[in-house]
């Protein structure tokens, strides 16, 4: 292939000269070709930028280089450093949209084209400083993970925004502080979950520098030394463990360094310590390959050095919840000064480093994601054999093998980051912003261009939902054929709307059947379902009326007992004890219950309320079965027609203290869940009480579960405390005494 011959300006020559001396100073590990393509790279790299400037005052050449040589100080691959030195070209005149998949291969071109999408995403700062809780915060750092189909690309991400952080000096306060908390709160963590730990602690010490800048010189000032005296103190330990180690025999991986002044300022506030409580600054870490080489290397360090009082932790004998293991101490080194010594075997630190117990889900305290630990297992493994100089050939083919994602991230407009499930489509985005959004959706825009609503969605892209007022779902969205919603929720939510419409439809036309109904049979009193809804299972009067509307109901039937007198004593049947539940003392008909202004009268308690002693009552007089008591917020009292209001009684409890089982109806509406009713019954068990009948309904539309217990308690202060235990209850949403 011939070359271009190209004729350079003078801003270019100086950019060419550049590019002449990164190249030369590039390690011998990159052999002669990975040289030229290198070579080919910065030849379009400086077509495409030559000397243009940037903000922070540098060229964006030399941040590129920069950038390079962080990645080149990790030990990645002549692929990676082309990537990152063509980062911007693509559609760029100079550069061509064809130019590195034609000079460079498709895998290199990929990741230019990510690298630039990640640019690219609208208002990516307004998208980190939007978000302000924790989830949120994860999402944007899976959504950068996610777009990246090669994690190299992260990577160069990541060095990018090291260099960015060392050379922001310039910039106004404002400025600095703003891409200072965007580092704290995303970029460094996301170093932290690749295991890059130089890169981690860097962009932490940064970060912290623009935003506590007191602090940060505080702790530095009294820091007794600079970090190159502290790294040569930690040099000096690890030369003589490795003397003491040979000669007693022990194989042993040494290594250490300093720690930085964010991990100590964090300590100093997690734990309320002052610098000189801190005994970490200056650690190692001892790697040996069993269990016994672990105790014998702890006393060759106890005996080397005098052992810290109340500083050791045996974590191997009695390891942490995680399953982490590790001894831990912490002895007067050499100049007295404080020294740290971890010490585990090989799969002690394997299990630490990628496994469930991996540094740092331990330190931000994160609940365990197995998709996400089996994403970056292999990746850690990878950056960590890279790291030590070993060569495993393609690293592209074995990524995708190891894992496939299985989420999306995408941006509303105002830059809020939203997970779905791959394959996830544009319907499927409008209902996880809100039910009401996709039922009125009527198209949608990504990334500004406008779509199907059944087009799937990739990491990265900005969605708009077009909404009108009017609009409504399609029963085309349910159909399996055409790829409209993939998620579980969206489709529920659809067919949620759909039996909304057919419930409404339905209850309308009950409620005209039943009014004519009243009309014919001469019955002008207003219709109470709420008093016979239970006599057909339904828990609601709208229910009643949709039964009735669906023909499943005979409207007749209902209109004769909406007009029955009075108030109906045995509306709801009490379920019998069954011959397991040992019987309690029955309520007796004549209970301890005194009628203000009469004499001896039988009495009994309503089925419709079920009153218990020191509730509000209130007797009502029937004919020929005594006085019945209710309580005062009892529906049939409150709504008893006005003749009948005249056979009310004043009525109140006696002081007998007589033990007794009043029988008590408790709703219970919860979110439905597997082990909820168990969890319920376990709640009347540990309070003794006897549950005497119970009704459960599960609604798998709406994931709710409607509970009715009948139970028997003793009085108002027993059952007030199993309500108040039965609210503790997981998914629980309501409890109450129906009245």
């Amino acid at each position: 292939m011939v070359k271009p011959v190209y004729t350079l300006n003078r801003d270019q020559r100086d950019a060419a000269a550049a590019a002449r001396y990164w190249l030369d100073a590039l390690p011998e590990r990159y052999p002669g070709e990975d040289r030229e393509r290198l070579a080919e790279a910065c030849e379009i790299l400086v077509r495409c930028h030559g000397n243009r400037g940037l903000d922070t005052g540098e060229t964006q050449i030399r941040h590129l280089f920069c950038t390079a040589d962080i990645l080149v100080q990790l030990r990645l691959d002549a692929d990676t450093l082309i990537a990152a030195l063509l980062k911007g070209c693509l559609g760029r005149p100079e550069g061509g949209e064809e130019l590195p998949a034609a000079r460079f291969g498709p895998g290199i071109a990929g990741m230019v084209a990510d690298l630039d999408r990640i640019d690219q995403l609208a208002n990516l700062d307004a998208v980190i400083a939007a978000e302000d809780r924790h989830e949120h915060e994860e999402n944007l750092r899976r959504l950068l993970l996610g777009i990246a189909k090669d994690v190299r690309v992260v990577l160069v991400v990541l060095a990018a925004r090291l260099h960015l952080m060392r050379s922001i000096d310039g910039l106004d306060d404002g400025r600095r502080r703003g891409i200072a908390e965007d580092t704290r709160r995303v970029y460094a963590p996301l170093a932290n979950r690749l295991g890059i730990w130089q890169i981690k602690w860097e962009l932490e010490d940064l970060a912290m520098r623009y935003l506590e800048p007191d602090v940060y010189q505080r702790i530095a000032k009294r820091l007794d030394g600079r970090r190159a005296e502290r790294e040569s103190f930690i040099a000096a330990v690890i030369t003589t463990l490795k003397e003491r180690f040979a000669e007693a025999g022990i194989d042993a991986d040494i290594s250490g360094r300093p720690k930085h002044i964010y991990s100590i300022w964090h300590k100093m506030q997690c734990k309320d310590l002052d610098l000189e409580q801190i005994f970490d600054l200056r650690a190692v870490r001892i790697l040996v390959g069993d269990i016994a080489s672990c105790y014998a290397a702890l006393g060759i360090v106890h005996g080397l050095w005098k052992h810290i009082p109340g500083e050791f932790d045996d974590y191997i004998a009695t390891p942490k919840g995680n399953l982490y293991q590790s001894l831990h101490t912490a002895v007067v080194g050499p100049e007295d000064k404080p020294l740290e010594v971890q010490i585990r075997t090989w799969d002690m630190h394997r299990h630490a480093e990628l496994g469930v117990a991996a540094h740092w889900a331990y330190k931000e305290n994160k609940q365990q994601d197995a998709a996400f630990q089996r994403w970056l297992a292999p990746v850690r493994d990878w950056l960590e054999r890279k790291h030590e100089g070993e060569d495993d050939g393609d690293f592209g083919e074995g990524f995708a093998s190891a894992f496939e994602p299985e989420h999306v991230y995408v941006l509303t407009p105002q830059s809020k980051v939203i997970e779905l499930p791959m394959g996830a489509t544009v319907l499927d985005f409008a209902y996880a912003i809100h039910s009401e959004v996709g039922n009125r959706c009527r198209g949608a825009k990504v990334d500004g261009g406008i779509v199907p609503l059944n087009r799937p969605l990739v990491s990265g892209q900005t969605v708009e939902i077009l909404t009108r007022k009017n609009a409504a779902p399609s029963r085309d969205w349910l159909s399996p054929h055409q790829n409209y919603l993939k998620t579980a929720k969206a489709r529920n939510r659809v067919r949620q709307w759909f039996k909304r419409q057919d419930f409404d439809r339905d209850r309308n036309l009950g409620r005209t059947l039943l009014e004519k109904e009243l009309q014919r049979l001469q019955i002008e009193e207003k219709p109470r379902l709420e008093h016979i809804c239970h006599r057909y299972n339904f828990p609601t009067g709208e229910e009643l009326l949709a039964a009735i509307g669906r023909g499943k109901v005979s409207v007749g039937q209902v209109a004769r007992q909406v007009g029955e007198p009075g108030i109906k004593e045995h509306d709801r049947p009490v379920a019998k004890p069954t011959p397991s539940t040992p019987a309690k003392q029955r309520v007796p008909d004549r209970t301890e219950v005194v009628v203000a202004g009469v004499g001896d009268l039988m009495t009994r308690m309503a089925q419709c309320c079920k009153p218990i002693p020191h509730d509000e009552i209130m007797g009502f007089i029937t004919r020929g079965h005594g006085v019945t008591i209710h309580r005062r917020d009892c529906a049939n009292v409150l709504g008893l027609p006005e003749p009948e209001q005249a056979r009310l009684i004043e009525v109140h409890w006696a002081d007998q203290g007589i033990e007794a089982a009043y029988p008590v109806d408790l709703l219970v509406i919860a979110g439905d869940r597997k082990g909820l009713l168990r969890d319920v019954s376990s709640v009347f068990s540990d309070q003794g009480i006897d549950v005497v009948g119970v009704n459960t309904v599960s609604d798998r539309t709406k994931d709710l579960a409607t509970m009715r217990f009948t139970v028997e308690v003793k009085d108002v202060s027993q059952l007030d405390q199993v309500l108040v235990k039965l609210r503790q209850v997981p998914d629980v949403l309501e409890v109450k005494r129906p009245s």
